[in-house]
Order: C-alpha cells, then sequence, then structure tokens
C-alpha cells in the first residue's frame, strides 16, 4: 500500500528522476549527482542510504511542487527487487556504478548480481538516458540491454569511455581531474579524495550533461557538495587524522578505501577493520586478500574487530605486518588504540553496518 501511494504520488510531478544502482558508490553518486543538479535547480534526494522497499517510497512522498528534479537510490539484496521497485519512481535517467562482490552470499556469482542491477536499465523507458560505468565488465555489457529510443551515456578512465577522466590529482582534501566529453575537456575539482570517488563523480557530471548543464553549472554544484555521514569523513581529532569510512563495507570498497589511504597520509597509516558481511563462499579468502593490500600500502598498524577480521589479520601477519591486533568487542580495540597511537598518525575505520565500526571512533 506505501509503494502504491509513493506511484500515485510521483505520477503528479512531471520532472527528471535520477535512479543511481551498483554494488559500491551509490550513496556517494547520489550525494554528487544532486550537488551537480543543485546548482541550478531545487533537487529532492534519498536521505541516508533509504534506498528499499520502505526508503524509497519514504523518498518519493516527500517531492512537492518546489522540486525540480529527483535523486534516488535503488538498492537490492535478489532478483526481482529493482524491477519492483523502479516503476514506483518512474526514472527518466539510470545509473549503474559497478557490480561488485556485495550480496555474493544472496546471489552466488558476479553475473548473478550483473543480471539483478541491470533491471534498472531494463526499466528506463524511451526518450530516457542510460549512464554506464564502461571500466567495470559487468556494467559495460548491460548496454545490450538498453532499450530502443534511450540515450546510452558511458563514463570511466579509459579511453573507450564517451565520459572520460584523467589527470586525477589529489591536492590537500580535494581532487581535481580532467573529464572530456565530445571533444571538449574541463578541468573540475571534487572536495573528496580517492579515485573511486572520481568515477562516482564521472557518473554524476554524466547525468549533468545529459540535462544540458554546462561545466561551469557542474563544478558551482561540486564546491556546495553535502555528503552523507561515514563515508570517506576525513576530520582532525586532536593530534589525528581520523578517515570515517564505517557506514559499510566491501571487497572493492575496502580496496578503494586502503589505496586512498595510502594516498592522502603524511605519517604513520593505521588501520581499523571489521567483518564484510554477505560473502558467502568467497569471505575468508576476501578478508585475507585485504590483509595483505593493507601491507602492500604501507599500513603500518592494523586493529580488527569480528570473527572475519581474524582472516584480516592473519593475511597481514602472512605478508609481514608486525603491529596487528585482534578485539573481540568495539571496547577492546578503543583500549588498543588509546595505547599505540602517536600524534601523526592517520587512522581508517571500516567494516560492513552490522559491525558499527563508528562506535570505536567515539570511544576514543
Amino acid at each position: 500500500a506505501y509503494q502504491q501511494l509513493a506511484r500515485y504520488w510521483r505520477k503528479k510531478f512531471e520532472l527528471p528522476v535520477i535512479a543511481i544502482t551498483g554494488s559500491n558508490g551509490k550513496t556517494t553518486t547520489k550525494d554528487i549527482t544532486a550537488s551537480v543538479l543543485s546548482s541550478r535547480w531545487q533537487v529532492l534526494k534519498t536521505q541516508a542510504n533509504y534506498n528499499n522497499e520502505i526508503g524509497l517510497p519514504l523518498t518519493l512522498l516527500q517531492l512537492t511542487k518546489q522540486h525540480q528534479a529527483a535523486v534516488v537510490e535503488i538498492g537490492m539484496r535478489g532478483f526481482g527487487q529493482i524491477a519492483a521497485l523502479a516503476p514506483l519512481a518512474m526514472p527518466t535517467i539510470g545509473i549503474v556504478t559497478n557490480v561488485g562482490e556485495t550480496h555474493m552470499e544472496l546471489l552466488g556469482s558476479l553475473e548473478n548480481i550483473a543480471k539483478a542491477k541491470s533491471e534498472l536499465v531494463e526499466a528506463i523507458p524511451a526518450g530516457g538516458t542510460v549512464i554506464l560505468n564502461q571500466d567495470n565488465t559487468y556494467v559495460a555489457g548491460m548496454a545490450a540491454k538498453v532499450r530502443q529510443g534511450v540515450r546510452l551515456i558511458t563514463f570511466g578512465m579509459k579511453e573507450d569511455a564517451q565520459l572520460r577522466g584523467s589527470n586525477v590529482r589529489t591536492e590537500g582534501q580535494n581532487t581535481k581531474f580532467t573529464c572530456s566529453l565530445d571533444g571538449d575537456a574541463h578541468e573540475f575539482t571534487l572536495p573528496m579524495v580517492g579515485e573511486h570517488n572520481v568515477y562516482n563523480a564521472l557518473a554524476a557530471l554524466a547525468a549533468g550533461y545529459a540535462l544540458g548543464f554546462t561545466a561551469e553549472e557542474m563544478q558551482q554544484g561540486l564546491d556546495h557538495l553535502e555528503m552523507t555521514k561515514m563515508r570517506f569523513e576525513y576530520k582532525q581529532v586532536g593530534a589525528y587524522t581520523v578517515i570515517n569510512d564505517a557506514y559499510n563495507a566491501s571487497p572493492m570498497s575496502m580496496r578503494a578505501a586502503i589505496h586512498t589511504l595510502a594516498q592522502v597520509a603524511p605519517g604513520r597509516k593505521v588501520a581499523v577493520m571489521g567483518d564484510m558481511l554477505e560473502l558467502g563462499s568467497v569471505s575468508v579468502e576476501a578478508h585475507r586478500t585485504v590483509g595483505r593490500e593493507l601491507v602492500e600500502n604501507g599500513v603500518a598498524v592494523l586493529v580488527t574487530r569480528g570473527e572475519m577480521g581474524e582472516y584480516i589479520a592473519d593475511g597481514a601477519e602472512n605478508a609481514g605486518m608486525k603491529q596487528v591486533y585482534r578485539c573481540g568487542t568495539h571496547e577492546a580495540a578503543g583500549c588498543v588504540l588509546r595505547e599505540l597511537l602517536e600524534p601523526g598518525d592517520t587512522i581508517l575505520f571500516k567494516g560492513s553496518r552490522g559491525m558499527q565500526m563508528e562506535k570505536i571512533i567515539d570511544l576514543l
């Protein structure tokens, strides 16, 4: 009934609705897209990550005649869920950020995850636009599912993407990059760090481009970016730099966070890692891989929490890390950190939502 009410209400508005799905980066892409469009329009966006069968109707029922566009996030835990939710939003633009191992326990393979995510592509009607990550093989393959009469825009860092990012560099807490489209190249500044966030920004810029925004308008929107909490939230806490990326975690987002930590930390790098949930049969090896990647990226100290966190610790120790601490509780992790932290350290906190890693920051 709630969904039917939301669809009834949505049908009263003639406006662009941008729907976003993907294994990682949905919420960040949603925030950046809303910011890009807000330079000219009043934009409604999904709050937090309310992207399921209750959260999407909740968002749509907030539409008013003041809004000129809406940016919504659509999540899924299995086949048919996006196909059921998309008609509520009646999206005119669909964005697929990537396909990774998230929900592997429920869907069993990357091919199945891609099939479930592609339901958004199939939901975009003639006259609409589909925006796909050309650098992700599974997402690029969704181009075959774009309906006749629907515009396709691809984004990425490689040569064959229509909207291509290049010359990515970090300056303080900003990331600068060049964006090329239809022969035109423009410089953009994103007030976030990490190459993975450039991908999220490229998806947002593709939406702005599809809706006729100029590069200047889109940069103006980026200048006033408002991010959802706990998405690579970068802040100074006393003598330490804390990176709160504790909202969720998957192998793909772990890799991106670790790589970005290596880029931005001027001093010693410390990682506080929790379990990645819903990975099924690949879970043990995925956690060991995270441990190895920490060492490869120069992380000096690791604190883990949770049952699968033990395997992150194993991977790090086997790769040669000396300072590894296994903790059973948030409180134990907080005690360890109070003992070992030194001025100038940069500390990354990350784990799946169920691990509530941000509680350790509160304890500090």
